[in-house]
């Protein structure tokens, strides 16, 4: 039913994990919960920050099924944004990313039937980790994409704009910052290519991609932070575009997994390859 149209593109997906209290801990903060009842599932309870809900067919929503059981407690349900009891709030006043509208919706005795379960009822914390990581992945890439094109518009920048009778670009201070940020930009790439291809092999990609998401994001933020430096006033003004690529990039530390959230995977990870 859904497929067709979300393989074409027809349509866009909607991936409901985060709540207003729960975040980056969704195994002992999320209340989104799910209970039996005779041939259906009853739902209630609020996600926030939900990506493109507006133009999904359905929305993939984990929720708890069983708190007893945690980490197994989970199952993620198709539910279907006009179903009777889902409210979607009007979208969130973001400083970025604009043409992403992100909404909260609310669940009040939602009744959807027994089979909307995604995969295996108390799967669903597994398929939420699963999907991050590959998430992640994507993030990275449009971290390396926003990262490139603050890039480009920088150098330009720096060729076309005079000060004491030359380019600014002949300047050491902002050569230098032009070659760390073509050197960062390249490292970041590379990391972002290594976990897609490690996820194509079939291998364990889950630090990788938290490496690459974490380096990719920090880098977008470096670099476009010197474009804007570079910009001076006019990086500042909405007359160039490094000011929009700026709040646009900002989300990229934060959304998947924050930049702290990616170096405990890391690290966790690590201790665990080199454990005593």
């Amino acid at each position: 039913k859904y497929l067709p149209v979300l393989t074409t593109g027809e349509c866009l997906g909607s991936l409901a994990l985060t709540e207003p209290q729960a975040g980056s801990d969704l195994l002992n903060g999320a209340q989104t919960y799910a209970v039996r009842d005779g041939d259906s599932w009853v739902i209630n309870g609020q996600k926030a920050w939900i990506t493109n809900v507006k133009y999904a067919p359905v929305i993939v929503v984990l929720l708890r099924t069983d708190r007893e059981a945690g980490s197994r407690g989970f199952s993620m349900m198709l539910v279907e944004p006009d179903t009777p009891g889902v409210t979607v709030h009007p979208p969130e006043k973001k400083m970025g990313l604009k043409g992403s509208p992100t909404q909260m919706i609310t669940f009040e005795n939602v009744r959807v039937p027994l089979d909307s379960v995604l995969g295996e009822e108390g799967n669903g914390f597994y398929q939420t980790m699963q999907t991050l990581d590959s998430g992640r992945i994507g993030i990275g890439a449009l971290s390396v994409g926003l990262a490139q094109i603050a890039f480009e518009h920088m150098v330009r920048y720096a060729q076309e704009r005079y000060a004491f009778g030359e380019p600014i670009a002949n300047k050491q201070a902002i050569q230098w910052m032009i070659a760390d940020a073509a050197v960062e930009i390249e490292a970041a790439r590379t990391l972002v290519y290594k976990a897609a291809w490690l996820k194509d092999r079939g291998e364990d990609y889950t630090k990788i991609a938290a490496i690459a998401k974490l380096k990719a994001s920090e880098v977008a933020e470096k670099v476009c932070h010197d474009a804007i430096q570079i910009h001076g006033s006019y990086g500042y003004s909405r007359e160039y575009p490094v000011e929009r690529i700026y709040r646009d990039q900002r989300l990229m530390t934060i959304g998947e997994g924050t930049s702290e959230v990616q170096r405990m995977v890391i690290a966790r990870r690590v201790l665990k390859e080199f454990a005593l």
